[in-house]
C-alpha cells in the first residue's frame, strides 16, 4: 500500500474497506478526540466500538448513547466562546458516525469518513479555546492510523 498523506489518499484506502473495518478505523479517530470531553457515557461507547468481537446489541447502545450526546450538545455550536463545549459535540458526532448502522450513512457517507471529519472538528475547536495545536495535527494522526491499518 502506497502511503497515505493526503485526503484524497485518506478516501480512496476508506472507500476500499468494508463496513466493519471501516467502523473499527472510525473508532479509532473517534479514539483521538476522546480526551475533548470528560462524558463517562462517550468513553464507555468509545470502549465498546474498539472492542474485538463486541455484540450488535452493544454496538447499538453505543451508537444511540454517541447519538443521544451529540444531538443534546448539538446546541453548543451556536454558542460564541464555549470551543470545547463545541468540541464535545464533535467528539460525540465522531464517534456516532464510527459506530452508526450502515443504513444511517446517506449517500456515499461513510463511517470512517465521516469519523475523520467530525474528529477534525473536534480539535479545531479545542484548538481555538487553548491556541495550542497545528491546523493539520490531526489529519496527518488519522493519515497514520490509515496506513497502519493497511498494513
Amino acid at each position: 500500500m502506497p502511503a497515505i498523506t493526503n485526503d484524497s489518499e485518506l478516501r480512496q484506502f476508506i472507500d476500499s474497506l468494508g463496513f466493519d473495518q471501516q467502523r473499527a478505523l472510525g473508532a479509532q479517530f473517534a479514539e483521538g478526540v476522546i480526551d475533548l470531553t470528560q462524558d463517562p457515557r462517550l468513553k464507555k461507547a468509545l470502549a465498546t466500538a474498539l472492542a474485538p468481537g463486541v455484540s450488535g446489541p452493544e454496538v447499538e447502545e453505543a451508537y444511540k448513547t454517541a447519538k443521544a450526546i451529540s444531538t443534546a450538545t448539538f446546541t453548543a455550536c451556536g454558542r460564541d466562546a464555549d470551543w470545547m463545549a463545541q468540541a464535545e459535540h464533535f467528539t460525540a458526532a465522531a464517534l456516532q458516525a464510527a459506530l452508526a448502522p450502515a443504513d444511517q450513512l446517506p449517500g456515499k457517507g461513510t463511517a470512517a469518513w465521516k469519523a475523520a471529519m467530525q474528529a477534525r472538528m473536534a480539535r479545531n475547536c479545542a484548538m481555538i479555546e487553548t491556541g495550542q495545536g497545528a491546523v493539520d495535527s490531526e489529519s496527518q494522526r488519522q493519515y497514520k492510523i490509515a496506513q497502519s491499518a493497511a498494513g
